[in-house]
């Protein structure tokens, strides 16, 4: 007999430690069996299991788990990222506590520590996965530096490199001076905060007394100023075009230019150009052929091309010392209190970044990315939810140069080797690039290797190809490439999936999947980004422990709507918990009803009317499972499950059969043993649709509802496949007939405040012949679910005092006089009513004023069209319910 209660804790472990040693996981590359693939998104290998993380594996093994079922060669290929700034930082820091610095120890020494580090720590998430039921084929997982993903990298970079896809090129770059090493663009975050405005006039060369004003919120970088910039059309610069400016402190002439950068309507109309270190005033100074002068080193300290007093001074005791000297020049003309976007690091979000002129490796992604647009725009590759797609377009239509190098020690060092007279050889290993040195001087020469490593996204973008044993053609790559679907959140569609479509494109000649299925970011109750500042990060290892795997895992998958975020509150979780505890009660109840599956039952065979209708149920909600499934629905998917369960099987169902099981009296052994057979049969096929959403509750009811063969378990069994003939139309119509009198009883007792315990006698006017046979086959059932003294026919008038309401042809009357006090009722949902229509007031109040709409956070206003509308609703029932009752 189950236990009273399903306690998660105590199965979770062993019954995933019998998973994965049943090596049903695992692809088998050898079978003739439809591939289905999904490449894991690999998670940071420093990394702890977030409930973004949470998700997203959910989500795929929903669907590794339903794809086997589907009789599928199932390969979800998993692995972890090397994440090379995060795993350099967490390992630095390391080395602090021991009073140890990476240069100290030299390269070679500091890689060792990083990969002791990842032996010992590295496994931490994919150990947490394990804790929510998934099953990824673990046989293969991969690391984006083991050796094979190693060669792919070095032969992709070779490649691009000779077809000229990949250049060495100086540029201006973001720079992080702390680690002190170019970051991608996207990895920057803007972040608004106060700061100032400093107009600065600049003396013109020549002219006593006249100046030129230009603002700047950086004034340090006054001393790389190459130029000013004036509008073309500006009226009152046109004599000073062509002429100089005298740079304050450098006492450098700069020319004054005219370019269309310049905004007559901002300020004076002039800006200051520094294009070494601007991204707007690089574009200026190509335009112009402006030296390009910069003025940090790789720390942001100030270099040696500055005035001598400054050198070697940090960039903000720079600024102090310029407008030190500026205010004795008597050159600062006003201040300004503002409030600007200032780049910080997006990993440690303390460092602000630099734009640094330095020489990097490039891909040019633009040639790269007109296939990979071509791939969405001819339907090769599907994107869900649809409008996600102006978001690709609208970032690979502009794509610029994708700088690839870092100035790190971990990472894939890029296979390039410099020699004399600036020459680069670029090889996949040192003896290739030595011959090709050789064969360019006709003698061997000393070759210094690249230090820098690539962009971590590099690798990750070769991830769908490069696991399957690229550049070696093997079976894997033959049968599972391209994948079916890539499931990731819509923040990394430029880091990672745009990229992974450019590469694998140009190197496998195919895309690597045939859709795409961007998840919503899961965010607080209130609609909140989670933050450790904000104090409202969840943690999903809590929520598994507190709720077990099953609850969260389905309460994501209810929430999971395309295209909106999930604001997940532990009240929810709570409920689907509530959702397996009864389950696991009607698992009970089958069991003490001996309610157990028969092998040889046959759900056609079934005569009794609620027995066809259960059975016809089970096959529609199989198909709109899979319906919701085959789109990507998978909120769809877990209501139609939450739905049939809870309300069709639980609440309808097993009580209109109670009577049949628990009756002595009743003498049809027939009867009973074929409600017995179906309950049982039911309650299978629950378990079975229910498995890939909730496994381990599944699964454990599974194993105690029958005695199972050997080895048996429901992530080996199949997905259900019914006969069309198990449908019968005339037992759907007839309870669904039943399903809706009863509950249109229910809702007018509900509306009406009628005591639960009270019965009422129950007339029925204008019944067609139909309905009278089914009032009279299903008295019991009705009288037992509506709380009914008794149900009769009404000939003549309604009698006073009396709630009317109409099912198909019958007008149902409830005689409430006796059982409520109608005018004490009808007092009641007066006021109930005025309430309601003054917070609806109130609430439209708020909403129309616009300094409310424009100043409060998205999700405030959100709520506040919510409750309106949810206001809204209950007016209307309560409007209606007086209605009646006025007419009582």
């Amino acid at each position: 007999m189950l236990d009273k209660t399903f306690q998660p804790e105590k199965v979770e472990s062993h019954r995933y430690e019998e998973w994965e040693k049943s090596g049903s996981f695992a692809c088998k590359p050898q079978s003739n069996m439809a591939p289905f693939c999904m490449m894991m998104p690999p998670p940071n290998v420093t990394g702890s299991l977030h409930i973004g993380h949470a998700l997203n594996a959910t989500l795929h093994d929903v669907l590794a788990r339903y794809n086997r079922m589907n009789n599928r060669d199932v390969l979800w290929q998993p692995g972890t990222d090397h994440a090379g700034i995060a795993t350099q930082m967490v390992v630095e820091r390391k080395l602090e506590a021991e009073g140890k610095h990476r240069r100290d120890l030299g390269r070679e020494g500091f890689l060792e520590e990083v990969w002791k580090w990842k032996e010992e720590s590295g496994g931490t998430i994919v150990n947490q996965l394990r804790r929510l039921g998934v099953t990824p084929d673990w046989s293969r997982e991969r690391f984006t530096m083991d050796e094979g993903l190693s060669a792919s990298v070095r032969k992709v970079f070779v490649q691009l490199y000779k077809e000229k896809l990949i250049y060495r090129d100086k540029r201006l770059v973001n720079w992080d001076p702390k680690l002190r090493t170019a970051i991608s663009d996207l990895e920057v975050e803007l972040r608004e905060q106060k700061g100032h405005m400093w107009h600065i006039k600049y003396p013109i060369e020549g002219e006593e007394e006249r100046f030129i004003t230009v603002a700047t919120t950086r004034p340090e970088t006054m001393l790389g100023d190459t130029a000013v910039a004036v509008h073309p059309d500006d009226e009152r610069y046109k004599d000073l075009v062509g002429k100089f400016a005298i740079l304050p402190i450098a006492n450098r002439p700069i020319p004054i230019v005219a370019d269309e950068h310049a905004d007559p309507e901002q300020g004076s109309g002039a800006v200051k150009i520094t294009p070494a270190h601007d991204f707007n005033d690089f574009e200026v100074g190509k335009r112009h052929n402006l030296p390009m002068i910069s003025i940090f080193d790789e720390s942001a300290c100030i270099n040696d091309n500055a005035p001598e007093d400054y050198r070697g001074l940090e960039r903000y005791d720079a600024r102090k010392k310029v407008l030190g000297e500026l205010e004795e020049l008597d050159l600062i003309v006003a201040v300004e209190d503002i409030k600007h976007a200032v780049p910080y690091d997006e990993k440690t979000k303390s460092v602000i970044i630099e734009p640094l002129l330095t020489d990097q490796w490039y891909v040019d992604a633009k040639t790269l990315a007109q296939p990979a647009i071509e791939a969405v725009r001819s339907g090769d590759i599907e994107i869900i939810p649809k409008q996600q797609e102006n978001t690709y377009y609208a970032w690979m239509e502009n794509i610029q140069p994708w700088c690839i190098s870092r100035q790190l020690w971990w990472g894939h060092q890029i296979p390039a080797w410099h020699g004399p007279e600036g020459a680069i050889f670029v090889a996949e290993t040192e003896a290739e690039a030595l011959a090709e040195a050789r064969e360019k001087f006709g003698e061997d020469v000393r070759l210094d290797r690249d230090p820098d490593v690539l962009d971590t996204w590099f690798s990750s973008a070769l991830w769908p190809f490069s696991t399957l044993g690229w550049p070696e053609e093997t079976p894997e790559l033959e049968k599972y490439y391209p994948g079916d679907v890539l499931i990731t959140g819509f923040d990394i569609i430029f880091f990672w999936v745009a990229r992974m479509i450019m590469m694998g494109i140009h190197f496998m000649g195919d895309v690597p999947f045939k859709k795409v299925y961007f998840h919503a970011l899961v965010r607080d109750s209130k609609g909140q980004k989670m933050s450790k500042t904000k104090g409202n990060v969840i943690d999903p290892l809590e929520l598994v422990d507190e709720y077990g795997a099953d609850a969260v895992r389905f309460t994501l998958m209810a929430m999971a709507a395309q295209g909106r975020d999930i604001k997940l509150a532990e009240e929810r979780i709570a409920g689907y918990r509530n959702f397996a505890t009864k389950l696991w009660n009607a698992a009970r109840y089958c069991q003490m009803n001996e309610c157990l599956p028969n092998p040889a039952f046959d759900p056609a065979g079934v005569t009794y009317t609620p027995n066809q209708w259960i059975i016809g149920a089970v096959s529609d909600n199989k198909a709109a499972i899979e319906k919701a499934l085959a789109g990507y629905k998978f909120n769809d998917a877990a209501s139609v499950l939450y739905q049939f369960v809870w309300g069709t099987f639980c609440d309808w169902y097993l009580e209109f059969t109670k009577p049949v099981l628990q009756d002595n009296a009743l003498k049809d052994d027939a009867l009973k043993d074929e409600t017995k057979q179906t309950t049982a049969w039911v309650l299978e096929q629950i378990l079975i649709l229910l498995n890939p959403f909730m496994p381990y509750l599944t699964e454990e009811l599974y194993a105690a509802m029958a005695e199972r063969p050997a080895g048996a378990s429901l992530l080996t069994a199949k997905w259900p496949d019914y006969d069309s003939g198990l449908k019968k139309q005339e037992a759907m119509e007839e309870m669904d007939w039943l399903l809706r009198f009863i509950s249109e009883i229910r809702s007018v007792r509900s509306d009406m405040n009628v005591p639960a315990g009270a019965k009422i006698n129950l007339m029925v006017k204008d019944s067609a012949d139909k309905t009278n046979e089914r009032l009279k086959s299903y008295d019991e059932i009705i009288r037992r679910m509506a709380r009914l003294e008794d149900i009769a026919r009404l000939d003549g008038d309604v009698p006073h005092g009396s709630i009317q309401t109409v099912v198909d042809e019958a007008t149902i009357v409830l005689p409430i006089a006796d059982i409520i006090d109608l005018d004490k009722e009808r007092e009641r949902l007066k006021k109930e009513i005025n309430k309601l229509s003054d917070d609806i007031k109130k609430i439209d109040q708020k909403l129309g004023n616009k300094k409310f709409i424009d100043n409060a956070p998205d999700e405030v206003v959100a709520e506040q069209r919510n409750r309106k509308s949810d206001a809204e609703t209950v007016l209307s029932k309560l409007s209606q319910a007086l209605k009646q009752l006025e007419a009582a």
